[in-house]
């Protein structure tokens, strides 16, 4: 393998100090080897502020990566897990997973308290459909507004009085040293967080055992059973990482406990189930919650979500 590795990821604050983080403790483990970092605009980066995240489909944040990777102009790249499809792409997988940060949903603009106490007088500001749904859910009737932009953007929004508060990963905050702004986080009871949620995942060619040899003092297996159970009740049910479907996993010891959320987009359909076993069957754990919803009904809730998506695209 080459003394140089080229890392590939999309050019946003949080993408690179991402990717910063990955590269500082590879270059602790190996102080000989050189890292640089290549930039790799996605359509999702370029269509965003034309069309909602929502509608661009799987893959969009990440596909361009992926095809510089396959092309070998790159021999990594990082991602958040959570906009990775749950299906690696042909010649492509895992090289590693480190520890997840907090997984949790978090407030700016306004405390816990007080969303509780105002819901349906406040502007509420979040793009995600799963957010969206759960806080439906949670606070029927309350005014949610799509807000988009990268972090500061939506910060700035709410400071302007363009919202009143918003919903943003409490891991993207802290990452981007921007944890002052959070009044306070959701609990996992009232919001499940998206699949995947606070992990990184760096993502090399298959076949480079070597440079997946690298990257092991960075991989946490913890955080790969409890995602991997995420993940996979995810691609069980059939829905992408847009959808409103929300799932955590927790390992105690050497138990895992998955809890999954399929919502319908206006949150007055909520079906949830709960699943648990050893950690290394994390994969039958997620489908067995999967299949557990799907006799609930969850495929028929997906299907009626995503023809409301399909009708915003068509009006687009």
């Amino acid at each position: 393998m080459s003394n140089l590795v080229r890392v590939g990821t999309r050019g946003s604050l949080l993408a690179r100090t991402q990717t910063d983080w990955v590269i500082e403790r590879l270059r602790q483990a190996h102080p000989t080897v050189r890292f640089d970092v290549v930039v790799i605009r996605t359509a999702g980066d370029v269509h965003t502020q034309q069309m909602p995240a929502r509608l661009l489909g799987k893959g969009f944040f990440t596909k361009e990566i992926e095809e510089a990777l396959l092309a070998r102009t790159v021999d990594l790249a990082v991602h958040s897990l959570k906009d990775l499809p749950t299906d690696w792409a042909a010649g492509l997988g895992l090289g590693a997973i480190p520890v997840r940060a907090d997984s949790r949903d978090a407030l700016v603009g306004v405390s816990p308290a007080e969303l509780r106490q105002r819901a349906g007088e406040l502007r509420i500001g979040t793009s995600s459909l799963r957010r969206t749904a759960q806080l439906k859910c949670l606070f029927p009737g309350c005014n949610v507004v799509s807000l988009r932009g990268n972090i500061d953007t939506r910060l700035r929004k709410v400071k302007e009085g363009a919202v009143d508060c918003a919903v943003l990963a409490a891991a993207g905050l802290l990452r981007v040293d921007r944890g002052a702004d959070i009044s306070g986080c959701f609990d996992p009871d009232e919001m499940l967080p998206a699949p995947g949620q606070g992990a990184l995942a760096v993502e090399i060619r298959d076949s480079d055992q070597a440079l997946r040899a690298l990257l092991q003092p960075l991989h946490c297996a913890a955080t790969q059973a409890c995602v991997t159970a995420e993940r996979t009740f995810m691609r069980h049910l059939g829905g992408g990482c847009q959808l409103p479907v929300a799932a955590l996993a927790v390992l105690d010891k050497d138990t895992l406990r998955l809890r999954g959320r399929v919502l319908s987009l206006d949150g007055t359909q909520v079906l949830n189930g709960a699943h648990e076993g050893p950690a290394d069957r994390a994969a039958e754990i997620g489908q067995r919650l999967a299949d557990t919803l799907l006799t609930q009904g969850a495929a028929e809730v997906i299907r009626d979500v995503e023809r409301s998506l399909q009708q915003e695209i068509v009006k687009a």
